[in-house]
C-alpha cells in the first residue's frame, strides 16, 4: 500500500500548475502530480492533512436529470474524476483501473460507493454521450454534465486546473485538465486523499475497502 501525508496548501499549489492535454500528442507536459513525484514517486495515495471540501456543483446527470453533488452524496463513499470521453488515454484508463478494482468489493460496499466523472468538455459531452460512454465502463458511475464555467469553478476548489477545449496544431479538439482523483470520505464529507494519474488497479483494489469505510488506505 502506498500513502503519504502532505499539506493541503502545497498540494493545491502543486496540483493547480499539472494539466494533462489529452489527446494532444505532446509529451512535454508531465501530466502526474508534482506533489506526488517530488515527495516520493513511488506512492499513489495523499493522505491530506487538511481535507478539500466537497464541491457546490449542481450539473446534469446522464438521464437529464438536476444531480446536485452534495445533496446526493452527503454520507457516501465518493470518488470523483474530471475528464471528457474523447480522451484517448488517461481518462479511460483511470476510470478502469477504478471500475476494476471496483469489482472486487463486496455488492454492498460496490451500491455504497459512489464514482463521479465530470467532464471537462460539456460541448460535446452531453448527458447522452457521456451515458454512452460510461455504458463501456461501469454504468453505476455518475456521469455529470453542464455550463463549462460552473464545471472549471468547482474543479478549482480542490486544485484542479482545467481549461476549455481547444483545438490543438492537427485541428483536433482537446481538453486540457489536472488528472486527480479525489476522494471524500462517508464520514466527513472532505475530500481527504488524492490519486494522481499514476495509480494502478492494485492501487485502487488495495485501497477501496478502507475508503469505503472512510478510513486512510
Amino acid at each position: 500500500m502506498r500513502k503519504k501525508t502532505l499539506a493541503a496548501a502545497a498540494l493545491l499549489a502543486a496540483a493547480s500548475l499539472t494539466l494533462s492535454a489529452c489527446g494532444s500528442g505532446d509529451d512535454g507536459g508531465s501530466p502526474v502530480s508534482v506533489v506526488s513525484e517530488a515527495a516520493d514517486s513511488a506512492k499513489a495515495a495523499t493522505v491530506l492533512d487538511k481535507p478539500f471540501e466537497k464541491p457546490d456543483l449542481v450539473l446534469t446527470d446522464t438521464n437529464g436529470d438536476e444531480y446536485d453533488l452534495r445533496a446526493e452524496t452527503a454520507g457516501k463513499p465518493t470518488l470523483i474524476y474530471f475528464g471528457y470521453t474523447n480522451c484517448p488515454d488517461v481518462c479511460p484508463l483511470t476510470m478502469s483501473n477504478i471500475a476494476i478494482a471496483k469489482k472486487q468489493l463486496s455488492q454492498a460496499e460496490q451500491d455504497e460507493l459512489r464514482i463521479v466523472f465530470v467532464t471537462t468538455d460539456p460541448e460535446r459531452d452531453t448527458p447522452e454521450a457521456l451515458g454512452e460512454w460510461l455504458k463501456g465502463i461501469d454504468s453505476q458511475v455518475i456521469g455529470l454534465s453542464g455550463d463549462f464555467d460552473t464545471i472549471q469553478a468547482g474543479a478549482r476548489t480542490l486544485g484542479i486546473s482545467i481549461e476549455a477545449p481547444e483545438k490543438d496544431k492537427e485541428g483536433k479538439v482537446v481538453s486540457t485538465h489536472g488528472t486527480q482523483v479525489i476522494a471524500f470520505s462517508p464520514k466527513t464529507d472532505a475530500g481527504y486523499v488524492l490519486y494522481g494519474e499514476d495509480a494502478t488497479v492494485d492501487d485502487y483494489t488495495a485501497d477501496l475497502p478502507k475508503l469505503v469505510k472512510g478510513q486512510n488506505p
